[in-house]
């Protein structure tokens, strides 16, 4: 009876083998016969492999996992803060990954707003931002900072359905800019305190009677 329980649990396991193994065929064939390039649209069978994979890649107890950090209005404005500097690029502030950079990656990074990611677990949410999503744009933070940053993170990524407009204003106040928009808004804030005005130059009639005198002389 225990032989046939084993044989019976082994053919289970080489059947699921099997069926892996074959769609994982399938896409690597349906991927180079329309070329590799991450402009490309996954495939829907592509995004049904890698849910399966990233689950099957996650251990059940970090799954279960609960999230330590209480969900202050501090310790939500902390990973407000944290995002906006560090994950808006890619997720945008507002968690809809409507970016340059978030619609360039393979796959696009998701918008963080839907069922998707809200119906994930606290523990599962930490564990991708520690370790990571494999074969995607989405880095591992675990190295980069504490986990009770992550832990933050989780609870900002709650909020995100219902983010108001003033958090948002603040958010992109902290957005990191490049050197032109660094300029740009230098240039304004000089504006708006009249450091740049120009300083009153020589008039024309000033300037004529002074080649004038230079000619004569």
């Amino acid at each position: 009876m225990l032989k046939m329980k084993l044989k019976g649990s082994c053919a289970i396991l080489l059947a699921i083998l099997a069926v892996g193994a074959l769609a994982s065929a399938l896409a690597m064939a349906y991927a180079f016969r329309g070329g590799l390039s991450a402009r490309s649209t996954p495939s829907r069978l592509e995004a049904v492999l890698a849910r399966h994979v990233r689950q099957w890649a996650m251990p059940s107890h970090e799954r279960a996992r609960s999230n330590p950090i209480r969900a202050s209005e501090e310790a939500i404005a902390e990973a407000r803060s944290h995002f906006a500097d560090h994950c808006a690029l890619c997720h945008a502030n507002d968690g809809s990954g409507e970016t340059k950079t978030g619609r360039s990656l393979y796959p696009r990074a998701p918008d963080m707003r839907l069922p998707a990611t809200q119906d994930l677990s606290d523990g599962e949410l930490f564990w991708i931002i520690e370790n990571g999503i494999p074969l995607s744009g989405m880095p591992a933070w675990s190295e980069l900072g504490s986990e009770q940053e992550s832990w933050k993170l989780v609870h900002f990524i709650r909020r995100l359905p219902k983010l108001s407009r003033q958090e948002l204003l603040e958010m992109e106040a902290l957005n990191p800019r490049g050197p032109e928009e660094w300029r740009e808004r230098e240039d304004e804030e000089r504006f708006l305190r009249g450091d740049d005005q120009a300083e009153p130059g020589p008039r024309d009639d000033d300037q004529g009677r002074r080649l004038d005198h230079t000619i004569h002389h």
